[in-house]
Formats: C-alpha cells, sequence, structure tokens
C-alpha cells in the first residue's frame, strides 16, 4: 500500500498554513484562516503562494515559494500529526507483512524529516518525493518506481490519495486507487466524480475496505 502524504497520510494543514502566514506577515499581510488555506494544501506550495500572493510577478513568485518552502523547513512537525486512525491502519499493514510506502510530491528534503520527526520513515518501506525522479503525480513514474523498490506489481497495489491526480497516477500506474475524502479536498472538487477503485472517509474505513475480500483483484504480496 501506497500513501499521499500531506491530507493522507498526515494532517500538515496547520504547520503549513503558519509557515504561509509568517511570510504573509514578513511581508506586510494579515494572515489567512486556516480553513480558507486547508483545501490547498494537497496542491503543493505554488498553489499556496498564488493563494496568498494572487498578483505577484513570476521572480516574485518563485522567490516567495522558496522562502515559504525554507520557512516550512525549519517547523515540519510542530502540529502535524498522522490523521486518527492512521498509526492503527499501519500497524495492521504491518502485522499482516504489508509492505507500505509514500509517494508525495512534496520535496524529498521536506517529506524524509517530516516523517522521521514523527517516527515514520523507517517503518515505510519506500519514500518518493516530487523531486526523487524526473516526473511527478499525475505522472505514474513515481507509483510504478516505489512499487519496483518494494518488490510487488502494480496490479497488486494499492494507492491512496486525496486529489485526482493521485487518483489518475495510480491508473495509469495500474493500481487500485482510493480516494482519502478526509484530506484537503475543496467545497468546488466532487471526488467521487474520479475513477477511483473506494472512496473512505477516514483511515479506519480504509482498513475496514482492506479487510473485505476483493474478488476481482490478487490480495498485496507479503514480505518475507
Amino acid at each position: 500500500m501506497l500513501f499521499d502524504l500531506d491530507g493522507t497520510l498526515l494532517d500538515t494543514a496547520h504547520d503549513l498554513a503558519d509557515a504561509l502566514n509568517e511570510l504573509r506577515r514578513r511581508e506586510g499581510l494579515e494572515p489567512l484562516a486556516l480553513a480558507r488555506i486547508r483545501d490547498f494544501v494537497s496542491h503543493g506550495s505554488s498553489a499556496l503562494v498564488r493563494l496568498a500572493f494572487p498578483r505577484v510577478s513570476e521572480s516574485e513568485f518563485l522567490s516567495l515559494r522558496d522562502r515559504l518552502l525554507e520557512i516550512y523547513g525549519g517547523a515540519l512537525a510542530v502540529h502535524t500529526r498522522p490523521f486518527e486512525g492512521m498509526l492503527e491502519l499501519l500497524e495492521h499493514l504491518e502485522r499482516e507483512r504489508t509492505p507500505w510506502g509514500v509517494v508525495t510530491n512534496k520535496p524529498q528534503s521536506l517529506a524524509e524529516p517530516l516523517l522521521e520527526a514523527l517516527g515514520l520513515a523507517r517503518r515505510a518501506a519506500v519514500i518518493v518525493g516530487g523531486d526523487t525522479l524526473p516526473e511527478r503525480k499525475p505522472h505514474p513514474l513515481p507509483l510504478l518506481y516505489a512499487a519496483g523498490r518494494l518488490g510487488v506489481a502494480p496490479a497488486e497495489t494499492v494507492y491512496v490519495g486525496d486529489a485526482e491526480r493521485d487518483v489518475l497516477a495510480a491508473r495509469a500506474a495500474g493500481m487500485r486507487a482510493v480516494v482519502a475524502c478526509f484530506g484537503y479536498i475543496g467545497p468546488a472538487e466532487d471526488p467521487h466524480a474520479w475513477p477511483a477503485d473506494a472512496w473512505v472517509a477516514s483511515p479506519r474505513e480504509l482498513l475496514e475496505w482492506l479487510r473485505r475480500p476483493a474478488p476481482d483483484a490478487p490480495a498485496p504480496r507479503r514480505m518475507t
């Protein structure tokens, strides 16, 4: 099983919002509400900068994005935690000897330290960041690379994410796709229109879905 990071495995919105608002403060602007920022978190740093600074030039945008990542990198795990029920799910996978990993568009230099700070880096069998390979989601390459590292066929792999690009990447990779409806999905988005295999409202519901037999799909290969 492979997971997206922001809005799927981890609830990172508060720390990212704090970093974005710190950048706005340094630019002499008032903070934005967490509720307004939350829906943009899964779309990455570029979307966050566009939200907070909608009228800047391209050169200013690039500078602001770099500064945002620098601020965020200094406070990765102040409020960030796994979503409720996620640790239970990971423990289930580990008991069943089902390998799990992370495929995210977050830079590797941020994803790995964040997972390390939460004690998850060594438990993950693979961590693929947005700059690990020449392509990133929705391209299937990161997912295929992760499955190869796990030694598992794509058809035996489930990918869980909270964005349409996650579903499209999983489909293109030949994996089963599950939408984390508890993640950062905006009110204008319709996740049930995405070509997924399942939609879950919580990690515990995902665990229940995993425990149900899937007669049309092979069981995940177990680690030896």
